[in-house]
């Protein structure tokens, strides 16, 4: 992985499309070659704000899921929403089998159904597609940009530059605002060569998240795909690599186009929207990631995080060496909450997996599938524990895998042949037994993520590999194998795409909104409940203390069963951070409390000699002045899924701030902020306070109307204070008014 995949260190500039050099050729200035990437191009072109380094981006259309729409929606009713006034695609893969909670799923994908009626939308429902494939298949174009409520919105192997965010920043497009960053680093990812048989997407994927993560190389940059070695890769392949970007914590990807996107874009019947997309003949880049294509061995990500990276070679010669590592690693995350032991997986020396699984955006589409069937033909999975189901990512793909028999080739092999659904990506579709160990072409391995719930005493593990290599693992009864030692043909298949398949089931109002159309809420359908804007100073108890590496969105807000309260502020709310801290919940209740009496106007006794200490700092503290809330601290939180509940549902349960020394991503950090949370940063190392304190910060409103970035707070412990730093980082000025106000829905209230 380290030869296959290496860093530079510094910019460079791309000559004439192949060539990396340190020196510009005629003179040309960095700031003049800046603009020939292609990122450039594309931004620029949505920037609405007349000024390259502050960006205010309208994207071309807008996509949410059957999680997330109903929120977005009634957040945007709340602020005034008559019409939808650009594409919006409401796709119904998460909650499709409506298996838990009543009636409640199928009453959200009601919902949705009269939203794109009423609004003018697009509604796709549920098993026809998941909603990366539809978006591939049906929205994409270069030159393009799309935001989804999803985090793995990426279509930049089509020349669509994609962005993965929390609700909130949807429901801006919605009232006609913009999205605003500042103009991104650029890193070009420099393909050679070509991949070696066995070698899929994921693998690729794989290598690279193994490389960038955890030095953060493209943290909220741009991943720019150039470079001889991308003609080597077809479309799918592309797609598969470029979905997964995203777990680098990228902001986005985008790839040159040639002929095969070309050709992937007329098979799906728009061919207009083609146009040849390549950076400049000399374009700057801020950093370069080279990645030789021939050197990329079948990876396996060990749990319990997509870069936790090796060779499956590497796994199966050194099998009892890295299982302790992952055990180890898995220890620091449970402790003693379960016994966590890998290494009753080794049988005869070899690792013996329980489940495998090819599913979703990354795993679902056309070539990963007819590979695997391919691998698997004439072979037997075997009647033991290994089972093997695959979910095609479409409608129109399942259609084509019938019809050129890989359906039949994974039956005759024991293969169920599943429905288009993400359920296996996020636990809601076959998650495993207790100490299972599950392969799966998805797009994640967090703890829990699967299913299985700590907390209940339970614990399976997730290890990411390509479909390829699944399928090996499978025909040899679930003995860890690479794609590439087996002996078999791969053939080449052409796809035919039918979109007669939508036309007769997707609703498409054509962007025609009927103000008349009743909009149908189910009984787990409510309304975001009233919140405050920020008082003059803030009294935080801090009732989570997590000092995981990393903290991610599924261990904020758990996925799986949970999902289904998701139309539920405070019904979901109460499963916040229930797999990671059982705790938070209650002590942020009792917190909540305490505010209500103090908007209420009444006395809080025990909290007397609290708001005293309070007073010897500042004077003029009081509870007609000084909000009460909680606080969390976790060193990295937010990595992984863009949902804004890792964050509403923190303020729904009173909560008024995070303290991190970093935030995993930028989603998760603007979710903070438009539910009118302070993303605190306070330095690594400098933790003043622990689990139950509390935590005073005079001032707070005036140091955000201010700009300050360096604020004063105080731990006030047995009538005593001491001093702090707290840090805000930079806040655009429409971010600052978001959370004076309170949150997102106060700030555009009507």
């Amino acid at each position: 992985m380290t030869e296959a995949v290496s860093v530079k260190g510094s910019g460079a500039f791309l000559v004439n499309g192949t060539v990396m050099n340190d020196s510009a050729p005629d003179n040309i200035s960095k700031e003049e070659a800046r603009k020939g990437t292609m990122s450039y191009g594309i931004l620029s072109s949505h920037n609405t704000s007349g000024d390259d380094n502050k960006l205010k981006i309208k994207f071309d259309c807008i996509t949410s899921h059957d999680i997330t729409y109903v929120g977005i929606i009634q957040t945007a009713r709340a602020s005034g929403l008559k019409k939808f006034p650009l594409p919006y695609v409401l796709t119904n893969c998460h909650n499709s089998l409506c298996a838990v909670g009543g009636t409640i799923n199928e009453d959200d994908h009601v919902f949705g159904l009269s939203a794109a009626k009423k609004y003018g939308g697009t509604y796709v429902p549920p098993h026809q597609a998941v909603i990366h494939q539809y978006a591939r298949e049906m929205l994409s174009g270069v030159g393009k940009m799309i935001l989804g409520s999803d985090s793995h919105t990426r279509y930049g192997a089509l020349g669509t530059m994609a962005m993965g965010e929390g609700g909130p920043e949807l429901v801006k497009q919605l009232l006609n605002q913009t999205y605003d960053i500042d103009y991104p680093g650029i890193v070009a990812i420099y393909l050679t060569g070509e991949p070696s048989f066995g070698v899929g997407p994921q693998d690729v994927a794989l290598a690279l998240i193994g490389k960038l993560f955890a030095d953060g190389t493209v943290k909220n940059k741009v991943m720019e795909f150039v470079g001889p070695g991308v003609s080597s890769l077809s479309a799918d392949f592309r797609i598969g690599v470029d979905v997964m970007t995203t777990e680098t914590t990228c902001l986005s990807s985008i790839w040159q186009t040639d002929g095969k996107t070309e050709e992937f874009l007329s098979i799906h019947g728009r061919p207009e929207d083609y146009r040849e997309l390549k950076p400049a003949d000399c374009a700057y880049y801020d950093e370069v990631v080279t990645v030789d294509l021939s050197a990329i061995k079948p990876m396996i990500a060990m749990p319990f995080h997509p870069s936790n990276v090796y060779t499956i070679d590497e796994v199966n010669e050194n099998l009892s060496d890295i299982l302790s590592e992952v055990e180890s690693r898995a220890k620091v995350s449970f402790g003693d909450k379960v016994d966590f032991d890998l290494h009753n997986k080794i049988k005869n020396g070899r690792l013996l997996t329980d489940q495998g699984i090819i599913a979703g955006c990354a795993g679902g589409g056309f070539e990963n599938l007819c590979a695997a069937a391919d691998i698997l033909k004439g072979a037997d999975i075997g009647s033991d524990a290994f089972t093997m189901s695959v979910y095609p990512a479409s409608m129109p793909v399942y259609a084509e895998l019938v019809k050129n028999g890989s359906v039949s080739r994974f039956i005759d092999a024991g293969v169920v042949v599943k429905t288009c659904f993400c359920g296996p990506c996020f636990g809601a579709g076959d998650t495993p037994s207790n100490n299972a160990f599950s392969i799966r072409h998805s797009t994640r391995n967090f703890p829990n993520r699967e299913g299985s719930k700590v907390q209940s005493g339970q614990i399976s593990s997730v290890a990411l590999m390509d479909a390829r290599s699944i399928a090996a693992t499978a025909a040899n009864k679930g003995i860890l194998t690479s794609a590439s030692d087996m002996d078999v043909e791969i053939g080449k298949y052409k796809y035919f795409f039918d979109k007669g398949i939508y036309d007769k089931r997707v609703f498409d109002s054509k962007g025609e909104a009927d103000p008349e159309a009743e909009l149908i809420l189910g009984p787990n359908i409510k309304d975001w409940p009233e919140m405050i804007a920020l008082t003059d100073n803030l009294l935080l108890k801090v009732v989570s203390e997590i000092h995981d590496p990393v903290t991610t969105t599924d261990e904020l807000i758990p996925s799986g069963e949970t999902s289904s309260y998701r139309s539920n502020p405070l019904g979901l709310a109460e499963f916040a951070l229930s797999r990671k801290d059982p705790d938070y919940v209650p002590r942020a209740k009792e917190v909540a409390a305490l505010e209500r009496t103090r908007e209420a106007g009444a006395d809080i006794p025990e909290l007397t000699a609290v708001l005293d200490a309070a007073k010897s700092v500042s004077p003029d503290a009081s509870f007609e002045n000084t909000g009460i809330g909680s606080t969390i601290f976790a060193v990295k939180p937010g990595d992984g899924s863009a949902r804004e509940q890792a964050a509403s549902c923190q303020k729904v349960l009173g909560g008024w701030a995070n303290i991190a020394n970093e935030y995993a991503t930028k989603r998760y950090r603007s979710n903070l902020i438009n539910w009118g949370m302070l993303p605190f940063v306070i330095k690594k190392g400098d933790l003043p306070f622990k689990n139950l304190d509390y935590i005073f910060i005079p001032g707070i409103k005036n140091a955000v109307l201010e700009h300050k970035d360096s604020i004063k707070a105080y731990v006030i412990k047995d009538s005593v204070h001491t001093e702090f730093e707290l840090s805000l980082g930079e806040l655009t000025d429409n971010e600052r008014d978001i959370i004076l106000k309170g949150c997102l829905i106060n700030y555009n209230r009507v």
